[in-house]
């Protein structure tokens, strides 16, 4: 009998959780029965996930650095590459950070609902408040300077510190590019060998989340079983969805504004590998067909598709760090936290950085907005709030991630004249395969 797909196990979890929450609910002693012997499981399952941060921040981005080879790479194609995956990391951040503060899905939970939460899920309210506080009282460069740590063992102890890591693991990678290649070769083995076992582990866990998915919904729904919840994920997808049509909406535009490419002619270019990115939620997986489309649908140079667009699969996820703006307030109005603007550009930087590490692998986003969460203060069991939804956003998300990724290699194509006309139309279906 064939094996149902992840996100189907994942769904079924995530309906069966509901479903025995609100049976338990029925019964006298259920809520104990459910708090007891099937919460510690959900609760185990979002330590596994933030069990992974740290290494999977140091394996991915020192090897996706160390990759480079060339420091030199990083003038011209490289450097506008880089330049311009950040400036559309950052903008799709502020999209998500300005929709959901207009919106405000979390705010549709009543005051009820909220203190159950809080009293259920955040046990350090009081400590994220104090170091609120000292976060305002702090001079204006204080973020700079904690983004370099006195102790990189001791950065690593906390997911709360993960600019730090982060901040190292680019440093060492570019230490490891400016070292003769045959003293570096060893560290670089080492660190690739060390990625993919941590991918692999990503797998074993993701393995886990029917169950862990389960567990939390059953308990979200016992201790708070009112239905303003659940209204508010629809509000939060709402928020995440209008995002990301408007992420797409920019891309089109600039792409139109640099090379005169009509939308109609981009889009109907690389929709074969958004409906693929769409199918598999992996960046990866969707990679040899978007190089396939932007080089003979498109008109981008070889040579230019061939380094921005593998560079774009492990760095550039647009989709996933306007997720995660939107993810990380919505939980914090969840839980009734103000954050202040000081604490929203935080996670504008945060979302931005740790989306060069974020593996291009389904389940990796989650992974990341736990980092996310960490650094603003944002107790991390608020991830049971959107769980439920979690998988077709994250299909959505990858879509754009590709898109992203195709209009970038595009405008650096322009850039440096190697932008022609496409090997095929965009209405022939019959392009001779490569």
């Amino acid at each position: 009998m064939k094996k149902l797909a992840l996100h189907w196990q994942i769904i079924i979890g995530m309906v069966v959780g509901v479903g025995v929450g609100i049976l338990m609910t029925q019964f006298e002693g259920g809520k104990e029965i459910v708090q007891d012997w099937i919460k510690p499981f959900g609760k185990i399952f979002i330590n596994s996930l933030k069990l992974i941060a740290v290494p999977l921040i140091l394996a991915s981005l020192i090897k996706g650095v160390s990759d480079l080879k060339d420091i030199s790479k990083l003038s011209k194609m490289g450097g506008r590459t880089i330049g311009l995956y950040l400036i559309t990391t950052v903008v799709a951040v502020s999209i998500g950070l300005l929709l959901v503060n207009i919106i405000k899905p979390g705010n549709s939970i009543s005051e009820e609902t909220r203190q159950e939460l809080v009293d259920n899920y955040s046990t350090d309210a009081e400590k994220y408040k104090e170091e609120a506080h000292k976060q305002k009282e702090s001079g204006p460069l204080q973020a700079l300077v904690d983004i370099v740590p006195e102790n990189i063992f001791g950065a690593a102890t906390e997911n709360k510190n993960m600019l730090q890591v982060i901040f190292f693991a680019i440093f060492f990678g570019i230490g490891l590019i400016l070292i003769s290649e045959k003293k570096s070769k060893t560290v670089k083995n080492f660190f690739d060998g060390f990625n993919e076992v941590i991918l692999k582990m990503i797998d074993l866990i993701m393995l886990a989340a029917p169950y862990g998915v389960f567990a939390l919904l059953a308990a979200l729904v016992v201790e708070s079983p009112s239905i303003d919840l659940f209204k508010a994920l629809v509000w939060y997808a709402f928020t995440v969805i209008l995002g990301l049509l408007l992420m797409i909406t920019f891309y089109n535009l600039i792409v139109w504004l640099v090379t005169k490419k009509n939308p109609s002619t981009f889009l109907k270019g690389i929709s074969p590998a958004q409906l693929l990115a769409f199918s598999t939620s992996s960046s990866a997986a969707t990679l040899p067909v978007t190089m396939e489309r932007v080089t003979e649908h498109l008109g981008v140079d070889e040579e230019v598709s061939s380094f921005v667009l593998p560079i774009g699969a492990t760095i550039n996820m647009d989709g996933t760090s306007l997720y995660q703006a939107v993810a990380a307030v919505f939980i914090a109005q969840a839980f009734g936290m103000d954050l202040s603007l000081g604490v929203q550009l935080g996670i504008i930087v945060t979302a931005t950085l740790a989306s060069i590490g974020s593996a291009a692998v389904p389940g990796a986003g989650m992974v990341m907005l736990v980092i996310v969460l960490g650094q603003a203060g944002i107790p991390e069991a608020g991830l049971a709030l959107i769980f439920a939804i979690d998988r077709p956003l994250d299909m959505m998300r990858t879509t754009v991630n590709v898109t992203g990724d195709a209009s970038v290699s595009m405008l650096v194509a322009k850039s440096i004249g190697k932008l022609h006309k496409p090997k095929v139309k965009e209405w022939d279906d019959n392009y001779p395969k490569k």
